[in-house]
């Protein structure tokens, strides 16, 4: 691990130097030096996942998937998600519009006398060492993004804008990163809030945003694969993953239906019209572990690969109409945002 730390160190700091560097000074912004060293790790980080799916998810999706692509386009467009956040182009954007309010946030707390919690310095000579630590810390984080993946879902109005990311019929490798750019800033701030009071390194956020990043793009994934029965409950799979993205399953909780409701009916989410109802909920929300799903019932271990979208996509209103969210990424973030105030 720690040759492997000190490689991508000296390779950061080649790249920082020969590309960044000159290009801050040239701009006159050399008081941001740290930032843009921070900025290349991002970027590098980036760039050895687009390898790993490229090389490596490409390849087994071939193998195994689950259904035929039929939709290029819009996997596209997911491209381009994924391109702006893993590059760092999203992390720019975040660090000019949200890093000075935090500054100012934590500068006014320890103004106060609170300080932020140490979260490695629990049990010293233990907590500390690097791999202990960072373990502590994913597990931390991935508690939080379970509960901010069910606030995601819980809210209507943060599903408005969350519903984008359900709304990719054609799941994909790079299907992760297809979400409302607000949506994404909102829990972005959070985690970001979560990282400074429980006193993360930016080494280790950058490593954990990284780790959890490749596994998400992974879950994503066009491939019938599962882990086993006792593999499924130690890391979410792909299988797990794609029935939180099921229609009218994973993003919704069914009302209570007649005893003459047929199984068959319930278990692939179609409702007779007259109980037909989208009531905001779901199952497996879980992002990297699925204990917490286990731990609040949440958890659908059900060994199958059911179509993905959102049920207003293909089961029109009362006024017979579709809902639409948009095909190019503009469109897409433009829906959301009619979604957010009641006009789409």
């Amino acid at each position: 691990m720690e040759w492997w730390a000190d490689a991508f160190d000296g390779v950061q700091q080649g790249l920082f130097e020969s590309t960044l560097q000159p290009l801050l000074f040239a701009l006159g912004l050399g008081n941001l030096l740290e930032n843009g060293y921070e900025a290349t790790g991002w970027l590098l980080v980036g760039l050895l996942q687009l390898v790993v799916i490229v090389a490596v998810f490409g390849p087994l999706q071939r193998w195994r998937p689950v259904e035929p692509i039929t939709d290029r386009a819009t996997i596209r467009t997911d491209m381009l998600y994924t391109l702006l956040h893993r590059l760092g182009l999203f992390r720019v954007l975040l660090f000019f519009a949200i890093a000075p309010l935090m500054d100012m946030l934590f500068g006014a707390l320890r103004v106060v006398g609170i300080s932020t919690l140490q979260l490695d310095g629990l049990w010293p000579g233990v907590t500390d060492m690097p791999w202990v630590s960072l373990l502590l810390y994913l597990v931390v984080f991935d508690f939080v993004d379970y509960w901010l993946h069910r606030g995601q879902h819980h809210f209507e109005w943060w599903w408005r804008l969350h519903s984008l990311h359900h709304a990719q019929r054609q799941m994909t490798m790079w299907s992760d990163n297809r979400n409302h750019l607000l949506d994404d800033v909102l829990r972005d701030t959070l985690l970001v809030i979560v990282a400074q009071a429980i006193g993360v390194a930016p080494g280790q956020f950058i490593a954990i945003v990284a780790i959890t990043q490749l596994s998400e793009s992974f879950q994503h994934a066009n491939l019938r694969i599962w882990f086993g029965r006792w593999g499924e409950r130690l890391w979410i799979s792909p299988r797990f993953h794609r029935r939180h993205h099921a229609i009218g399953f994973g993003h919704e909780t069914m009302p209570a239906l007649p005893p003459s409701t047929p199984r068959a009916d319930t278990a692939q989410g179609q409702l007779p019209p007259a109980v037909r109802k989208e009531v905001l909920g779901g199952h497996n929300f879980g992002v990297l572990l699925p204990w917490w799903d286990m731990l609040f019932g949440t958890a659908d271990f059900d060994l199958r690969y059911d179509p993905t979208g959102v049920r207003d996509q293909v089961e029109p209103d009362p006024q017979g109409r579709l809902r639409d969210y948009g095909r190019g990424f503009w469109s897409q973030q433009w829906l959301g945002l009619l979604r957010l105030v009641g006009k789409a």
